[in-house]
């Protein structure tokens, strides 16, 4: 494990006992310049995680509570009227921060979650007739309730493919939930978290992820499995049209990059056929859409997308490496 990743797993956990899998799925989406959607139950500390990881990167944090009532001028700013100059200047909103949490975000309407779009694409904000860079590094990371969908809005598809995973936030294991509410069981305790890196060698640690080697095998091993998603999305006569549409080439490249950062984070100087099988569903499931036969038979996504793990045969000469 590097340095830096040590560092900041110790800092973050400091407040979040367990997820160590969430957790690491998390800088291997800051390696790899990724956006990240979190979705589990109330009280499982996605906020937390969100905001100790920014505060132990020493990040610039901003956190958008996103309600029905919310304006995309409320995210990305507008242009204010100024009496002094007689002239229009722009007001940035909290998009302009290195780590902006997104919080429920699908309780805001399109319009305000396609505020987002460019921001987490091209990494700008147009207000009024310029465009406006957003700073270095810059990362959305979202979260949403799985079960409450009174007064929700779903993720548009273009937005969902923005994001490098959507991680599932389980339940505490019994000796984690016990630990929490022993070290935290004191009103007037709180843990406090301070900066163990910088914004700066993050930026500089994605050199030696680009560093590591992903074999022509791997890559051919990448590309099928998700050209896999849109070959079953086809099949609408079989009794396997079990997606109404499969994975887009951003699912390529972001399961390709997401493949080295995970390997550089576990000592790795190549991607193994292991590494993309483990990283697969997270970087998947919310770029494919069931159809209304996998809905009707309560099959998951991550159920069909394990089936295509499943059939894809293994890299020849990569899978002994």
């Amino acid at each position: 494990m590097s340095s830096w990743s040590e560092r900041v797993r110790n800092e973050v956990g400091k407040a979040i006992l367990g997820q160590e899998v969430v957790v690491e799925r998390m800088l291997v989406a800051l390696l790899a310049d990724g956006h990240v959607l979190l979705e589990g139950m109330p009280g499982l500390a996605k906020t937390l995680l969100i905001k100790s990881l920014g505060t132990a990167l020493g990040l610039q944090f901003e956190r958008v509570q996103f309600t029905p009532d919310l304006l995309p001028s409320d995210v990305i700013g507008t242009m204010v009227y100024q009496t002094q100059s007689g002239q229009f200047e722009p007001h940035k909103g909290p998009i302009f921060a290195n780590l902006v949490l997104a919080d429920e975000i699908n309780r805001a309407p399109a319009k305000v979650q396609s505020a987002l779009l460019e921001a987490m694409q091209e990494k700008q904000v147009t207000l009024g007739p310029e465009s406006h860079q957003l700073p270095k590094p810059f990362f959305v990371m979202a979260t949403q309730n799985p079960v409450e969908q009174e007064g929700t809005y779903p993720l548009p598809e273009a937005q969902r493919d923005r994001f490098l995973f959507k991680l599932l936030v389980d339940y505490p294991s019994h000796a984690d939930e016990f630990e929490m509410m022993r070290r935290w069981g004191q009103v007037t305790e709180k843990p406090e978290l301070h900066p163990v890196a910088t914004g700066e060698e993050l930026l500089t640690l994605r050199a030696e992820v680009d560093a590591v080697h992903v074999s022509e095998e791997i890559q051919a091993y990448i590309l099928e499995l998700v050209r896999a998603t849109r070959a079953m999305a086809s099949e609408r006569q079989s009794d396997n049209h079990l997606l109404s549409y499969g994975a887009s080439p951003r699912a390529s490249i972001s399961l390709y990059q997401a493949s080295r950062a995970l390997a550089w984070l576990r000592g790795m100087d190549h991607v193994s056929p292991a590494i993309i099988k483990d990283i697969f569903l997270d970087a998947m499931r919310h770029r494919v859409g069931l159809s209304y036969e996998a809905e009707a038979r309560e099959i998951s996504a991550d159920e069909v997308l394990q089936q295509i793990l499943d059939t894809t045969a293994l890299p020849g000469r990569a899978a002994s490496v």
